[in-house]
């Protein structure tokens, strides 16, 4: 039954995405849909996309080992998601041909910034995208008892097949397809946990108190606000999402998308967290790791654990082909078409987008099957990305006072702060380097070059 389900759903993704990504004409429609999303479309593919493996498996795997605290973390997210909205969005209206974050880059810091901005996004965005197809087969081979490899060439099979050939249109349909599944799989695993444990009381009385409460001692108190600002900062503008912030018909419905998407993040990660409360309470040693897919195996029958196990390969999914198709776009538009220093033709460029979205796509498989290390580097890029690209983009966004000089400086004093807090002193305090290379950007890059102009945008 659970495979019959499964089976069938990845099928209707593969034809979803295929049929949706039919007679692309140029870059624009392939990287931004062109621009022809409204509020609904955008609070669901930009939810599907941040909804991974961590903020949901992941989570319920954290509060099964420390509690509630880790939901309240996870909201740094959610509050980054309504500031976008507030602040950001609204002047999406002055790039209105841009495609990627290079676009916004080069005209307030130069074409240097733009490759900058290229090489690093993608390098973020591969090793996210690395997690993810490991996550993938991991999925597989615990609910449906497939081989880890083959579990990863049949799902990533899927991604790279309707990315590769829709681009962005495919990857918004398919996340609309995979959001409307998960914001039914996840309540049910949530509801009927309940169910099979004989309701919240039994959860209370069962779990450790310091599991349902917040830290008091200041030690634990600064690491909670120092992760809080992790998740705050770690993705903001990240490819993935700004693109979604480009995607949009109306820049009133990519504010509207993203608030909403921002407000639903906030229930949705205190329900993934409630279920390793769960997970908890029906078994004290159960491995963390196994909170979500115990409690779907123990409390739901077969053919709704079909329904949730698809969630859960949504979640995953839709986030794997958000960061293969920003990977893409960030090597293709960033970083090969400004060295070339000539124009590509419109078919050219297209060809070259999806070339790049299969090769990033294989070789991203290749690393996961084979070397788990190079992930692990290409994942700890993630720290990299809000001390150096994160401030110089947002000022750039807010049409605050930008120069090329205050990019440099700024950008360099980010990569020294975290090499210096994180390698040298050892994250002192529990704070993470991320937070201290974000700050030293930020009070650099406004420190220097008063000469510095007024973004015109």
């Amino acid at each position: 039954m659970q495979t019959a389900v499964i089976s069938v759903y990845l099928l209707l993704v593969l034809f979803v995405g295929l049929k949706a990504g039919q007679n692309i004409k140029g870059m624009k429609e392939y990287a931004v849909a062109g621009k022809s999303f409204g509020t609904l479309a955008i609070f669901a593919t930009l939810s599907a996309s941040f909804i991974g493996g961590g903020f949901s498996m992941g989570n319920a795997e954290k509060v099964f080992l420390v509690g509630v605290s880790n939901i309240v973390a996870l909201w740094g997210f959610s509050l980054k998601e309504i500031l976008v909205a507030k602040f950001i969005a609204p002047n999406m209206k002055h790039y209105p041909h841009a495609i990627s974050v290079g676009d916004i880059m080069e005209p307030a810091y130069g074409v240097e910034a733009r490759i900058f901005s290229g090489i690093f996004g993608f390098i973020l965005c591969a090793g996210i995208l690395g997690a993810q197809i490991g996550a993938i087969g991991y999925i597989f081979n615990l609910f449906l008892g497939l081989d880890r490899v083959f579990g990863i060439l049949i799902g990533m099979g899927i991604v790279i097949a309707y990315a590769t050939v829709g681009g962005m249109r495919a990857v918004v349909w398919t996340d609309i397809m995979q959001f409307v599944v998960l914001v039914i799989g996840i309540p049910l695993v949530l509801f009927f946990g309940l169910q099979q444990l004989g309701g919240w009381s039994v959860v209370q009385s069962s779990v450790p108190a310091t599991h349902l409460s917040l830290p008091t001692d200041t030690k634990s108190i600064i690491a909670l606000i120092s992760l809080f600002l992790t998740f705050l900062l770690g993705e903001t503008l990240v490819p993935p999402y700004l693109q979604r912030l480009l995607i949009g018909k109306e820049v009133k419905s990519v504010s509207k998308g993203t608030l909403i998407s921002g407000l639903f993040s906030i229930p949705f990660f205190a329900m993934t967290g409630l279920v390793g409360l769960i997970a908890l309470a029906m078994n004290p040693t159960l491995d963390a790791n196994l909170a979500m897919p115990y409690v779907i195996k123990e409390s739901l029958p077969p053919f709704l654990q079909g329904v949730v196990i698809a969630a859960i390969i949504s979640i995953i999914m839709s986030s794997a082909d958000s960061f293969l198709n920003s990977a893409a776009i960030a090597f293709s538009n960033d970083v090969l078409k400004p060295l070339k220093k000539t124009n590509y033709k419109i078919e050219h460029e297209l060809k070259t987008a999806r070339y790049t979205t299969l090769l990033v796509g294989v070789l991203a498989v290749v690393f996961a099957l084979s070397i788990d290390s190079v992930l692990d580097i290409l994942i700890y890029s993630y720290n990299f990305w809000a001390p150096t690209v994160l401030v110089p983009l947002a000022a750039a966004l807010l049409g605050l006072k930008v120069s090329r000089k205050r990019f440099i400086f700024g950008s360099t004093s980010g990569i020294l702060g975290v090499l210096i807090w994180s390698f040298i002193l050892n994250n002192p305090f529990q704070i993470d380097g991320l937070v201290i290379g974000t700050l030293c950007n930020f009070i650099v890059f406004f420190s220097i070059d008063k000469t510095a102009q007024k973004n015109q945008r």
